[in-house]
């Protein structure tokens, strides 16, 4: 639905103190109003007067005159300029802008030290109080509020702030609103790591956008991701409203490998592997992706229909042990309690899931699908080979890790 055009325009004109109303404040009688000597003539006086008055200068013409854009008294300024004030006949001393919301805005002055100009624009929903002072003059005050953007979105982002991710894990943010301005948005966006690595941002649509490494995370980084999306317009007339940092970690390194040719997986931390399972994938009929996938979600027990991944009424299992989504299509890497035991290592016979040895309830320690469970995180890497289906697309989970460094970069709007 369109958003009509609202101007940022302020509503009145830039508030000045007035020469005008200074001099009848301080009371300064005008010129026809001057007392002459009682002895003399008219004349004489008259030219005294005028003397006078050509001699000594006009205390308002040295007064300095203030300006403030947005105007004093504002209700409903723009937010998408910064603050601009100016002086003639003088120069500034100082200029401070405050927010009701305790925020302040930083500012610089030019050479002349008659112009100064906000570093950033103001915050939309804000009432400022503007104090500026003249060099050899009083402290002077402005104020006014800038307008509510009429529409807003935010970002959701994986994964949780505080949480602790295995080293695939990227930062991928999910927008409320489709971004037109995709460069502007990208740019209020950081993601940086300890240990220090280059990270950058691809996008997958105007409502996603994913950063990574050009390498998986090593093990123990700390990942700050920082928001500046407040009264960024991603697209016309829809302001950001997030102003925040979160941060979350990585932690041990584990890389599982299923070969589907041998019906295998082995399970490898920090580089040395920890175990081997015996497993059954997708059938020939109903292929299991191959490539690079990330643990995205984990259940303990959860239900799967046949129906809901587009295959009719073929299956409804209750209580499916130990399920980790590997794709946002419904790949799983999932124990199996209704299979014989004889399958696992031998035959490839589900339905594009990855399957290991389980027992119905969950709750079994010895059963390989307990035992993987329990080793795993979200954000984990499995990789699929010898699958006989083609590499799955990026975007279909947390899986760009399957685009090279360079194809990762050109989806970038920086």
């Amino acid at each position: 639905m369109g958003v009509s055009h609202i101007s940022n325009r302020s509503e009145r004109q830039p508030h000045r103190w007035s020469r005008r109303g200074l001099l009848g404040a301080l009371g300064v009688a005008p010129a026809a109003a001057v007392t002459t000597a009682c002895s003399g003539s008219a004349g004489a006086s008259e030219g005294a007067a005028k003397a006078s008055a050509k001699s000594a200068p006009s205390a308002a013409a040295n007064k300095p005159v203030v300006s403030v854009t947005p105007a004093d008294g504002t209700r409903k300024a723009g937010f998408s300029s910064p603050v601009e004030v100016t002086v003639t006949d003088g120069t500034l001393a100082s200029v401070k802008v405050t927010g009701n919301d305790g925020s302040t805005l930083a500012g610089s002055l030019d050479d002349a030290r008659t112009k100064w100009t906000s570093e950033r624009n103001p915050y939309s929903g804000t009432k400022y109080t503007v104090t500026v002072t003249p060099v050899g003059a009083s402290a002077q005050t402005a104020s006014f509020t800038t307008r509510s953007p009429g529409e807003t979105f935010v970002g959701y982002f994986t994964p949780e702030a505080g949480s602790t991710s295995g080293v695939g894990m990227p930062v991928s943010i999910n927008f409320t609103h489709a971004v037109k301005d995709r460069a502007a948005v990208q740019k209020a966006i950081t993601v940086t790591a300890e240990p220090a690595v280059e990270v950058v941002g691809h996008w997958f649509s105007d409502t996603r956008l994913d950063f990574r490494p050009e390498t998986y995370w090593a093990a123990g980084t700390k990942i700050t991701l920082s928001l500046r999306l407040k009264d960024v317009e991603g697209t016309d007339g829809v302001y950001g409203v997030q102003q925040k940092d979160v941060t979350f970690h990585i932690g041990r390194e584990q890389i599982s490998t299923v070969d589907l040719s041998s019906k295998e997986m082995t399970v490898r931390r920090a580089g040395q592997t920890i175990a081997t399972y015996p497993v059954s994938g997708g059938n020939a009929q109903h292929t299991t992706w191959s490539g690079i996938m990330v643990i995205s979600e984990r259940f303990r027990q959860t239900r799967m229909e046949s129906s809901t991944v587009g295959l009719g009424d073929e299956y409804d299992i209750s209580d499916v042990p130990h399920a980790q989504r590997l794709t946002t299509s419904g790949t799983f890497v999932h124990g199996n309690y209704w299979a014989s035991t004889s399958v696992f290592g031998h035959q490839n016979t589900s339905h594009g899931c990855v399957g290991l040895h389980d027992a119905k309830g969950a709750s079994d320690p010895s059963v390989d699908g307990y035992k993987f469970y329990e080793s795993s995180m979200l954000g984990d890497v499995v990789v699929v080979k010898n699958s006989g289906e083609r590499t799955v697309d990026p975007a279909n989970g947390l899986n760009g890790w399957n685009l090279s460094w360079a194809e990762w970069k050109a989806g970038s709007a920086v």
